[in-house]
């Protein structure tokens, strides 16, 4: 009748049923891997959309492309009339200042400006004018590459 005392941990059971319930040290990356996925699919069908601009058909020419180190701003006339600074509209009376306040070099600041092939030479005129009498000099016109072999 003795009584048996267990050094290492207690009785045989008890010491498997331990190695059974032991944490997990490993990491479970499958979530992860999951959620990942899922956002380069929502990053690949969001990135085209994010390239926003005015629609504008713009008439072609032999002209060679302006080269520049910096993005220019840009003035965009619609068909219709309508004004725009960068992406936003704008009016012909606001186009100015808001230039101005924007415009990082000063005057020397390059201005691109689009006008539709539809909109009237008049509407551009009015706005490059404007442009040239705040004192800006670098107004450049923008027009889309004429194809090889076009015929005049």
């Amino acid at each position: 009748m003795g009584v048996q005392l267990a050094r290492s941990g207690g009785s045989g059971r008890s010491r498997r049923r331990a190695a059974r319930y032991q944490p997990m040290s490993e990491i479970n990356v499958t979530p992860f891997v999951d959620v990942m996925l899922v956002l380069l699919i929502v990053f690949m069908v969001s990135a085209p959309l994010l390239t926003v601009g005015v629609p504008i058909d713009l008439p072609q020419s032999r002209a060679k492309p302006l080269e520049g180190d910096t993005e220019p701003l840009t003035v965009s006339i619609r068909a219709d009339g309508e004004i725009f600074l960068q992406d936003s509209e704008i009016s012909l009376d606001d186009l100015v200042p808001r230039l101005t306040a924007i415009a990082e070099n000063g005057y020397d600041e390059r201005i691109y400006v689009r006008g539709d092939q539809e909109a009237g030479y008049g509407a551009i005129m009015r706005v490059m004018g404007r442009l040239n009498a705040a004192g800006f000099r670098r107004i450049g016109l923008v027009t889309e590459q004429e194809p090889q072999g076009a015929a005049n």
